[in-house]
C-alpha cells in the first residue's frame, strides 16, 4: 500500500523555503527591508505581466507527472485508457484562456455587447471603463457567493425553526450551542426550554438572511468584535440584510446605474459582511444548533478505502439535512438487513466535497474520498453504486462519467437538477422538508437496489488510503489545551510562530492539490499552525498533515507544543466543511481576547491558494474584512483595473489593515506569508 509519509516529501519541507526567491514591494505598507531581499515584489501580477502568469498554467500530463497524490495519477490513467474525459481534458481544451476575460475587462451586462475594453476602445458602448467593468464582475461574484452560502444556510435555518416548532422530527442536539448563541443574541430565556430557543435563534438568523427595513445585524453586532464593528460604521459598510445586499449589488450593476468603481467596491465590501456574518456565521450557528458540535475522530481517506462487497454511496454537496436522513437511515437494521438481503456485507458512506466532511465530523463514519474537482475519479473507480447530489460544486460531467460505470446518480434539491439524474428531493419552497426522514430512506433503498443491479461490474480501485484527525472546533480544542490563554502564550512566546486558515477549492490554474500541499508543508516547517475545511483540506487529509505523526515534517516549536501531550495533535486541524471558515475566525477572535489585541494585529493569515469560485472571494474577503491579509496562487479576474488592482493589494490595508497577495508559486507564496507573520510579530514586540 502507498504510504504518502513514506516518500521523500518530509524532507522538501524547508527545501520549498530555501529555493523561494522572496521578492518584497518597498511600497507596501508592511515593507520593512530583510538582509538578502530582492526589491521587486508585485502583490499581484500588472497587466505587462498577464501573458507570463498565463504560461503558469499547468496540463493534464503536467499533472499526471507531478501530481502530489498517486492516487490522482492511476485514476488520470484509468480514465484515459477508458476513453473517459475529465476536467483537466477539458481545461486542455479550453487553451488559450480568453485575455480579456482573465483580466476581467470582457462586459455581458446588456445586449449592446459584449463589449471588451482594448487600447483602441477603452470604453465600452455604454461608457463604462475598464475600471468599472472589473468593478461591476468582481461585486457580482462576490453576491452569487454571498446566495451560494446563503442558501444552503437558509434551508438548515428553516429546519432549526420547524423542528423547534414540532413541524419536523428531528431532535435539537446542540444543547450548549443553542444556550451560548442564547445568551450573545442577548434572548430572554426565562422559563424557556432549549426548543423554543432555538426557534428564536432561528428566527433572529433568518430576520438577517432577509432584511429589508434597515435595522442593525444581529449576529454581527451579537458576535464581531467592536473594533471591527466601528471601522465598518466608519466606512458605511454595515450591511441591512443578506438579501438586500445581493439585490442592491444587482442593482448597481445593471445597466446604466452605479458608474463609480471606488462606489462598487464598497457594495463589495458590504457583500463580504452579508456573506460572513449571514452565508457563513448565520449557517453554522443553524448547524450547530440542530445537530450538535463536531466530535475529533480518525477516519481513513482517499480513494483506496472503497471495499468490495458494500452498498455504496457517495454524499456530495454542502446541504446537511437530506445528507443527515441518509446517514441515519443507513445505519438502521431495517436497511442494513435490505442491503445483506441484496448480498452484500453492509452499507459504507463516502464523502465527496463537503457534505460527506459535514456528516462525518457530527454523525462519524462518513469515508471522505476527494474534493469537487476529484469527483470524477472517484466515479471513474466505479466502485459506487448511488452518487447522491445536492448543491454546489457539482459538475454536470459527472453524468456522463457516472453512465460511463454504471453508477446512479440521485439530485436532492429543486436548486441543482441534473439531466438524466433520479430526483428525490426538497421541492422549491421546501414544503416537503417535513418527509426528510422518508425521502432519506427512498434514497438508501435506491443504492440498495443500484447495488444488486451493478453485481459483478469491473472495478479500479487505487491501494492508497491513509488515516486523517477531524472534527476540531473551538470548543474541543480550548479543552484540550485546558484555556485559550495558554494556546495564545504559545503563540506570544513563538513556538506557535502564526496560525493559518488554509482553505479553498481548487483550479486547474495551478497543478491540482501540489499548491495546496507545497504551502502546507512549508508552513508548519516554520511553526505555522494550520487550521483547514473543505476542498483545500482533501489533500492534507490525504497526505498525511492530519494527523500526530505528521509533526515529524514540522518545526521544533510545534512538535513542542502539538506533540507534549498524551494525545499528540496533528500540525492541521481540520475543521469541517467550507461554512466552517466560522470556526476559524471563531478561534482568531478567542485567541485575540485572550491576548488583548485586534485580530489585524496579530499573525494570522488566510490562504486559499487553488481558490477557484464565487464563494472562494467571499470568503478571502471575510478574513481581510477582520484585518487578516488573503494569500492566493490563483489571481482574480482584476489586470484589466490598475485602480481595482490597486485597491485589493494595497489601497485595502489603510481602511482594513489587511491586504490581497498573490503570487503563482507555492514557494514564494509562502514566504511571504512567513514573512508578514514575523512583521506582525516584530510590530507586537514579539521574538520572530
Amino acid at each position: 500500500m502507498l504510504h504518502p509519509l513514506s516518500s521523500p516529501r518530509r524532507r522538501r519541507s524547508t527545501a520549498i523555503l530555501e529555493r523561494a526567491r522572496f521578492h518584497h514591494d518597498p511600497d507596501h505598507p508592511d515593507h520593512t527591508h530583510l538582509p538578502g531581499e530582492e526589491d521587486a515584489f508585485h502583490p499581484m501580477p500588472t497587466l505587462t505581466g498577464l501573458g507570463a502568469y498565463r504560461k503558469t498554467f499547468p496540463k493534464k500530463a503536467d499533472v499526471v507527472a507531478k501530481t502530489p497524490d498517486p492516487a490522482v495519477r492511476q485514476m488520470l490513467t484509468h480514465m484515459a485508457e477508458q476513453g473517459c474525459e475529465t476536467c483537466f481534458d477539458r481545461f486542455d481544451a479550453q487553451t488559450p484562456q480568453c485575455g480579456f476575460g482573465l483580466a476581467g475587462t470582457c462586459c455581458r451586462i446588456c445586449n449592446m455587447g459584449p463589449c471588451k475594453v482594448t487600447a483602441k476602445s477603452p470604453r465600452g458602448v455604454c461608457g463604462a471603463d475598464a475600471d468599472v467593468i472589473v468593478a461591476r464582475n468582481l461585486l457580482r461574484w462576490v453576491a452569487s457567493g454571498v446566495a451560494s452560502h446563503g442558501a444552503r444556510g437558509r434551508e438548515v435555518m428553516l429546519a432549526l425553526k420547524w423542528a423547534s416548532e414540532g413541524k419536523l422530527d428531528l431532535p435539537i442536539l446542540g444543547h450548549e450551542k443553542v444556550l451560548k448563541v442564547a445568551q450573545a443574541l442577548k434572548l430572554d430565556a426565562a422559563g424557556k426550554d432549549v426548543k423554543q430557543l432555538a426557534g428564536e435563534i432561528a428566527d433572529a438568523l433568518l430576520a438577517d438572511l432577509s432584511r429589508t427595513i434597515p435595522e442593525g445585524h444581529r449576529t454581527l453586532h451579537a458576535l464581531a468584535p467592536a473594533e471591527r464593528i466601528e471601522t465598518w460604521r466608519k466606512l458605511g459598510i454595515l450591511p441591512v440584510g443578506a438579501y438586500h445586499e445581493v439585490f442592491e449589488a444587482l442593482h448597481r450593476t445593471g445597466t446604466g446605474t452605479d458608474g463609480d468603481w471606488e462606489n462598487l467596491m464598497l457594495q463589495m465590501l458590504r457583500c463580504g459582511l452579508a456573506f460572513a456574518w449571514t452565508s457563513v456565521v448565520g449557517s453554522a450557528i443553524a448547524m450547530d444548533c440542530l445537530y450538535g458540535l463536531p466530535k475529533r475522530s480518525r477516519i481513513e481517506t482517499n480513494l483506496g478505502v472503497l471495499e468490495d462487497g458494500y452498498v455504496s454511496l457517495a454524499l456530495h454537496g454542502h446541504s446537511p439535512v437530506m445528507v443527515g436522513s441518509i446517514v441515519e437511515a443507513s445505519r438502521r437494521a431495517e436497511f442494513v438487513g435490505q442491503a445483506e438481503a441484496a448480498g452484500a456485507k453492509g452499507i459504507r458512506l463516502y464523502g465527496i466535497c463537503c457534505s460527506g466532511l459535514s456528516a462525518l465530523y457530527r454523525m462519524g463514519g462518513v469515508h471522505p474520498l476527494t474534493n469537487a474537482m476529484g469527483a470524477e475519479l472517484a466515479l471513474g473507480t466505479g466502485a459506487l453504486d448511488l452518487w447522491v447530489a445536492d448543491v454546489q460544486d457539482v459538475y454536470p460531467s459527472i453524468m456522463d462519467v457516472a453512465k460511463c460505470f454504471g453508477t446512479e446518480v440521485v439530485t436532492t434539491s429543486d436548486s441543482g437538477r441534473l439531466p438524466g439524474a433520479t430526483h428525490i428531493a426538497f421541492d422549491h419552497e421546501h414544503s416537503n422538508l417535513s418527509e426528510v426522514r422518508q425521502l432519506g430512506e427512498r434514497i438508501v433503498g435506491t443504492a440498495i437496489r443500484r447495488h444488486g443491479q451493478r453485481a459483478g461490474r469491473p472495478r479500479f480501485v487505487p491501494d492508497t488510503k491513509i488515516e486523517a484527525e477531524v472534527g476540531f472546533s473551538i470548543e474541543n480544542v480550548i479543552a484540550h489545551f485546558g484555556s485559550a490563554a495558554a494556546i495564545a502564550e504559545h503563540v506570544k512566546a513563538g513556538r506557535i510562530r502564526g496560525i493559518v486558515n488554509l482553505v479553498g477549492c481548487s483550479n486547474p490554474k495551478v497543478l491540482y492539490e501540489r499548491a495546496v500541499l507545497d504551502v502546507a508543508e512549508a508552513l508548519i516547517a516554520q511553526d505555522v499552525l494550520l487550521l483547514t475545511n473543505g476542498c483545500a483540506s482533501f489533500p492534507l487529509m490525504k497526505l498525511g498533515l492530519c494527523r500526530a505523526e505528521a509533526l515529524q515534517q514540522s518545526g521544533p516549536g510545534l512538535r513542542t507544543v502539538l506533540g507534549g501531550f498524551k494525545e499528540p495533535l496533528p500540525p492541521v486541524w481540520h475543521m469541517g466543511e467550507c461554512l466552517d471558515n466560522a470556526r476559524a475566525s471563531g478561534l482568531f477572535r478567542t485567541l485575540a481576547d485572550a491576548l488583548g489585541q485586534p485580530m489585524r494585529a496579530l499573525p494570522f493569515a488566510f490562504s486559499s491558494p487553488e481558490w477557484s469560485n464565487e464563494k472562494g472571494v467571499g470568503a478571502a474577503l471575510s478574513f481581510r474584512l477582520l484585518g487578516l491579509n488573503s494569500y492566493h496562487c490563483v489571481a482574480a479576474p482584476v489586470f484589466g483595473s490598475e485602480n481595482v488592482q490597486r485597491y485589493l493589494a494595497r489601497d485595502t490595508h489603510a481602511i482594513l489593515g489587511s491586504v490581497m497577495i498573490v503570487d503563482p508559486d507555492p514557494a514564494v507564496l509562502a514566504a511571504r506569508i512567513i514573512h508578514d507573520l514575523k512583521v506582525r510579530r516584530r510590530r507586537l514586540g514579539w521574538a520572530e
